[in-house]
């Protein structure tokens, strides 16, 4: 690994805090982490560009032009980092999990070598024509390209979860040995393609990243009508974000009271752990849970937890209407995930979801009457909700792959047996820490990226920055050419 290379080949035993697996892990689900924000980011944002850009070219209406040209370039910057970030984590499979890419590369080739040829050089091309095209084509013609460059947001995502639901639930494929290693065969491509959990996590993840630019749109949206109240362009912008989150967020919560069946139904130790359920029986349903020690932090069980629960809820979720169901616990298997990380990122993911529910039903009622803009407190709530999204889809995402743990893929591989024999805790752990300092120094690229950009929108507006580094209101006579 090239990390001993720099070195000299010495091996500094002080810098092996990690054991090769932990670090694998840790590494992979750091850049996903990062990863995940700007992917969502173009899934999110390309309803409301699509939808920017064919109202900007049917009305000519500079409120539409004004929101299509802010929103395209924020796309854009979601689209370059969420390539530079992606890019690593495919060398990952086969420099710390080398065992899980030879086991299911045959399996696993074809969605990703799909989600590059299909998707993403088709969001790459059109969204060239976005961005440099507005005077070069027709208004058919970039409209069109609004569409294309959505789809291949969309696609991308489509190829990417398919190649993850088949490791949650894997089908159409059987385990051969070849050249004596245990690989997977495929057998059935649509099978494969198409497993139970693909339709459940795709709708949950768009919708999710609907909501998360939907907050993101509001937030921005709210802070320059806070600065400047007769921003016609930003008024608009805000209204459709709320009315956007009238319908997804109410949405996500009935589809994620479904999905938590189906996970029961495929994957019963991971539903056990979001709910810290430890005896097989009769399960409740925690509303919200309070640790009564330090300890309950990292062990949640029912003697460390003071709970809000609804007394066998649990048991008629998972059945889908039995109260009396019995729901396999977490003390019926010999290795659990680790269980405080998925069951206090469930709750954390549960109760963002309500908050969105409120804050959407909140704007709705503003809005009918008339007073969205007009309510400080409201668009003061909003800014600060604005970065929740993304933390309620992390933790959504923590809850789906740690809740898998043991398993790299479903009852055939263990995480364990996946990665490298060769990788050692030293080069791993060095691995690990670059790229944290790496996509820590590109996740504040983006926001200062963004911060310049609603700077811009805000002169252009005739609001000015102060020298204490706060925006004033508006200046009528300074012009953008100052």
């Amino acid at each position: 690994m090239g990390p001993l290379t720099l070195l000299g080949g010495v091996d500094p035993t002080w810098a092996a805090f990690l054991s090769p697996e932990l670090a694998s892990r840790m590494q992979f689900g750091w850049t996903i982490s990062v990863h995940i924000l700007f992917a969502a980011l173009s899934v999110g944002l390309a309803p409301f560009v699509v939808y920017f850009t064919w109202k900007d070219v049917r009305t000519n209406d500079e409120r539409y032009e004004r929101l299509r040209s802010f929103w395209v370039k924020v796309f854009a910057v979601g689209f370059v980092m969420g390539t530079v970030t992606g890019i690593p984590m495919s060398f990952q499979f086969g420099t710390n999990f080398p065992q899980f890419a030879e086991a299911a590369g045959e399996l696993i080739g074809g969605p990703l070598a799909f989600e590059a040829k299909m998707a993403f050089f088709l969001e790459a091309v059109f969204l060239g024509v976005l961005l440099y095209g507005r005077d070069r084509v027709g208004d058919r013609t970039y409209v069109l390209s609004s569409v294309l460059v959505g789809v291949g947001a969309w696609l991308s995502g489509f190829w990417i979860l398919v190649v993850n639901a088949w490791m949650q639930t894997p089908r159409g494929y059987e385990m051969i040995t070849r050249n004596g290693v245990e690989v997977a065969r495929l057998t059935d491509p649509v099978a494969a393609f198409l497993t139970p959990r693909l339709p459940w996590m795709y709708v949950h993840m768009m919708n999710a990243s609907v909501i998360s630019v939907a907050l993101l749109v509001a937030g921005v949206s709210a802070y320059i009508v806070w600065k400047k109240p007769d921003a016609e362009a930003w008024n608009t912008a805000l209204r459709l974000a709320v009315v956007i989150l009238i319908v997804t967020a109410p949405f996500q919560a009935v589809h994620g009271d479904a999905y938590g069946r189906h996970v029961e139904n495929t994957q019963p130790q991971k539903f056990a752990a979001m709910e810290a359920h430890y005896d097989t029986g009769q399960a409740d349903l925690h509303l919200l849970a309070f640790p009564k020690s330090l300890d309950a932090l990292t062990d949640p069980r029912a003697d460390n937890l003071v709970t809000v629960s609804l007394p066998a809820v649990g048991s008629f979720l998972a059945s889908g209407g039995d109260f009396g169901a019995e729901v396999i616990g977490l003390n019926e298997y010999e290795e659990n995930p680790p269980v405080a990380l998925v069951f206090w990122s469930f709750r954390f993911m549960v109760g963002l979801g309500f908050l969105f529910i409120g804050l959407a039903m909140w704007g709705g009622y503003l809005a009918y009457r008339g007073r969205l803009s007009e309510s400080t407190r409201y668009l003061q709530a909003v800014i600060a909700a604005s970065p929740f999204g993304y933390a309620a889809l992390l933790t959504g995402w923590y809850v789906t792959e740690i809740g898998r743990q043991p398993w790299v893929i479903q009852g055939e591989l263990r995480t364990s047996e996946a990665v490298s024999s060769t990788l050692t805790g030293t080069e791993a752990t060095l691995t690990l820490a670059g790229f944290v300092v790496v996509y820590v120094g590109l996740v504040l690229a983006a926001l200062y990226v963004l911060k310049w950009l609603i700077r811009g929108e805000l002169r252009a507006l005739g609001v000015r920055e102060s020298g204490e580094g706060r925006w004033r209101g508006p200046i009528p006579e300074v012009t953008d050419d100052d």
